[in-house]
């Protein structure tokens, strides 16, 4: 067994995937448009899927927001310039809730930030 993905339903397919390429080096990997059921499918990662855990970004055709409920939490990625990483967040849409610094009982240094649809990202300094 291994994880495959993450999936996230967005509200404007083409500004999540310019988010999550330019702000955090992604590359989009397949985008596919299922007009039969509506949506689009499109995935981002940082390399192939036989080899790596990705992103599965959902567009349900007409549908531009969604409650994000209480059970999920956030993606994390790691960094090697926190400071940096969370400059270009905020140039691509992005929203910086949680400047960096240690965490809270410890001494790793974390930022969180939130994507054009709300979702939470952890970014962590390696």
């Amino acid at each position: 067994m291994r994880m495959l993905h993450t999936m996230l339903r967005v509200g404007n397919l083409d500004k999540s995937i310019e988010f999550y390429t330019n702000s955090f080096g992604m590359k989009l990997l397949r985008r596919t448009d299922y007009p039969a059921g509506k949506f689009t499918l499109a995935f981002v990662g940082y390399g192939s899927e036989q080899d790596n855990a990705v992103i599965e970004l959902t567009y349900n055709w007409g549908v531009e927001n969604y409650d994000l409920g209480t059970g999920f939490g956030h993606i994390a990625l790691a960094t090697e310039d926190i400071y940096s990483a969370c400059a270009i967040v905020r140039t691509h849409g992005g929203k910086v809730t949680r400047e960096p610094g240690p965490m809270q009982h410890g001494i790793t240094v974390i930022a969180f930030v939130e994507d054009p649809d709300g979702y939470k990202i952890e970014l962590i300094q390696e």
